[in-house]
């Protein structure tokens, strides 16, 4: 890693001057390059057409879900990090013998759960407790007329 990061700084910092000349190259010119070094990549990996469509259905996919207005962050961890979390919960299960318990009898995996879960949640109870406040503070003014 170090050995990478020094040939990142000794090769990104002569080069700063293309990467902006790159930047101000008017974007229907850059789109068709990249599209085209996409294509050459996704079929140079297994030399399969199948991974070019692939690469084309999630492109699709992609630009649908932009248009929407998911964020692509999200989507790219969940891509990456995805099939790790896939791996470790394998190995859990393989040495708990099947059990879900392990998770909750671990004091760490529980609290980590617990802490997962009040974020996921976290959304969802502020709303609740907005529109719960929101009723009371009405009811109250009707009250007082």
């Amino acid at each position: 890693m170090y050995i990478g990061n020094i040939m990142l700084l000794v090769l990104n910092l002569p080069l700063v001057g293309l990467f902006i000349n790159i930047l101000r190259t008017p974007k229907n010119l850059l789109m068709p390059i990249i599209l085209v070094l996409c294509i050459v990549g996704a079929y140079a990996v297994n030399n399969s057409v199948t991974d070019l469509w692939i690469m084309m259905i999630a492109g699709v996919v992609g630009y649908f879900l932009e248009k929407l207005g998911f964020s692509t962050a999200p989507l790219i961890l969940a891509v990456v990090i995805g099939p790790m979390l896939e791996d470790a919960l394998q190995q859990s299960l393989l040495l708990s013998h099947g059990s879900l318990t392990i998770f909750i009898n671990q004091p760490i995996a529980c609290s980590l759960l617990v802490l997962t879960s009040i974020v996921t949640m976290y959304p969802l109870l502020s709303k609740l407790i907005r529109m719960f406040f929101r009723k009371r503070v009405q009811s109250n003014n009707a009250a007082e007329r």
